[in-house]
């Protein structure tokens, strides 16, 4: 996985290693803001916001995470997949997967540490891809951290098969506790410092994935996030100015991406409504409904 921007556990213990606590950046605390009416473009009954309940709670997750050689297919390839099928009810580790697919060039080899020539070594990756396909099977959704970058390499003609489960990213759909003093979009890092999960290797696909499940471990309230996680989303956009930006900000909206000019952040309606500034949907109902189609 690229950032600018995943082993055994001793339950005794939990893995608990309160110095690397330490390393957590003083947490942002958002201003006091006074509500005001979120007003957002009329939307087709269909995307009427559902209460997190009402959408039923993955029973197998996969946790997913690539390395690559480029930013987007067009730029780069896929080079390693990693993959942990998760048991949510009983929060366990059922099978795990991590293969590397040959290149010629890493153009990425100083952030994930790839040596292309490592790539083209004698290893069984053919029997790896049998095993996560029979893992993609086996799941009811799947999860991945910034899940917008690791989607795009799961499409028909490619190395890697299309995966027609829902896709939940752990950075931009889970609201994660507030008493963990999060960002509103968090790192791989930051998540695992604040559930206690030692972090002691970065940028490896298995490695992100078992970083990911240990928090999953230690998550009281999961059943309940992936369910909110789940309800279909759209693109929004803060109505809000300049001298106003920072709550945008906080809110975990993103600037001049994907809209030139705006604040904006996928959310569901529900998600929507309940912010302290109004904001103002900017994607159609139609290409709603195909990506909750996919």
């Amino acid at each position: 996985m690229w950032q600018v921007h995943g082993g055994m556990v001793d339950p005794s213990d939990q893995w608990q290693q309160r110095d690397l606590l330490g390393l957590l950046g003083t947490p942002v605390t958002p201003e006091p803001v006074t509500p005001e009416p979120v007003t957002p473009e009329p939307i087709q009954a269909s995307a009427e916001p559902t209460s997190p309940g009402a959408v039923a709670a993955p029973r197998a997750l996969l946790i997913l995470d690539t390395e690559t050689t480029g930013l987007n297919p067009d730029q780069g390839q896929c080079i390693e997949v990693g993959a942990i099928l998760f048991a949510v009810a009983e929060r366990a580790v059922l099978s795990q997967v991590s293969f590397l697919l040959p290149c010629d060039h890493n153009a990425a080899q100083a952030i994930n540490g790839i040596a292309a020539e490592v790539t083209r070594l004698q290893q069984p990756w053919q029997a790896g891809l049998t095993c996560f396909e029979a893992m993609v099977e086996h799941c009811d959704a799947v999860l991945a951290h910034n899940a917008a970058f690791d989607r795009q390499w799961f499409t028909a003609g490619g190395m890697l098969p299309p995966i027609a489960r829902p896709w939940i990213c752990s950075m931009e759909d889970i609201h994660w506790p507030a008493e963990r003093q999060l960002r509103p979009t968090p790192s791989v890092r930051d998540l695992a410092l604040a559930y206690g999960v030692p972090v002691w290797a970065a940028h490896r696909a298995l490695t992100d994935c078992i970083y990911l499940a240990q928090v999953l471990e230690r998550c009281e309230q999961l059943e309940q996030l992936l369910q909110a996680a789940l309800e279909p989303r759209q693109l929004f956009r803060a109505k809000l100015g300049y001298n106003e930006r920072h709550q945008a900000k906080q809110a975990g909206f993103r600037w001049n991406d994907p809209v030139p000019g705006a604040w904006t952040r996928r959310l569901s309606l529900r998600e929507a409504r309940a912010l302290p500034f109004a904001v103002q949907a900017v994607e159609t109902a139609e290409a709603l409904s195909e990506r909750n189609a996919a």
